[in-house]
């Protein structure tokens, strides 16, 4: 389990989270949201040390984070940024670029290095573009490139920042049953998402960021019920039951 307790970070002299305590367990899928500016981004930074503490703890099975090395932390925990750079290099290139963490200087990729790369290609539907150069590729088809690599880490949690950005809504719908199976195998899953209905629907919980603080952290059900959604997005959420999904329902 990853646990934050009373944590506050920031950049410089601006504080973005204040007082978070969160748990995170394997076998969970969290799903992030929030407003423009909550400290999303910024939540999943702290949790792998891009974003240094201002106070408070972050553990990782036990061990604080403070005490673990940047390698170490890659074995444990998958990232993916919001953000991504661009290299001139193959879809197959790239996705190995996960295995890093699990590799000696001179970093030479085993069997099963290159196996678990593969099956991280297959899993994200792109193993007939691992030859293509990443520049060639649409945004939708990188972006399933960028996360084949956080699955060839091979770690037991996954943080992805808007995972689902430059897919089309059947892609969009793919890798959240790809995360809900991740999770349902055990590995604990965070993701930042925009599009409610798609958090609601796959999630196992829901943690609501406003203004750096955690407003509410519960059960999709839950969360839908308290009236925070309203108050943060200035929209509801309405859950069919036949369909087994959420959609809008503007005020």
């Amino acid at each position: 389990m990853i646990e934050l307790c009373s944590v506050a970070a920031g950049y410089r002299q601006e504080t973005v989270l204040r007082d978070i305590s969160l748990a995170i367990p394997k076998g969970k899928l969290l799903t992030v949201v929030g407003a423009n500016g909550s400290g999303k981004s910024t939540l999943l930074k702290t949790i792998v040390g891009i974003v240094p503490l201002s106070s408070g703890t972050v553990t990782v099975d036990g061990t604080d984070r403070n005490d673990l090395s940047r390698q170490d932390t890659a074995k444990r925990i998958s990232y993916l940024a919001q953000g991504k750079s661009v290299p001139d290099m193959t879809v197959r290139q790239m996705v190995l670029h996960g295995r890093f963490p699990h590799l000696r200087y001179p970093r030479r990729y085993s069997a099963k290095d290159r196996e678990i790369a593969k099956a991280a290609l297959c899993r994200m539907g792109i193993a007939d573009l691992a030859d293509r150069s990443l520049p060639s590729l649409s945004g939708g088809m990188r972006q399933k490139a960028y996360i084949a690599m956080a699955l060839a880490q091979d770690t037991d949690y996954l943080l992805l920042d808007e995972p689902t950005t430059y897919l089309d809504i059947a892609g969009q719908l793919e890798l959240m049953k790809t995360l809900r199976t991740l999770a349902d195998s055990g590995k604990g899953v965070v993701t930042v998402l925009h599009d409610l209905p798609l958090a609601f629907r796959f999630s196992d919980s829901i943690a609501v960021l406003r203004n750096g603080e955690i407003a509410v952290c519960d059960t999709p059900e839950s969360v839908s019920r308290s009236g925070i959604i309203e108050t943060v997005f200035g929209v509801g959420l309405r859950y069919d039951e036949e369909e087994n999904a959420y959609s809008y329902r503007y005020l």
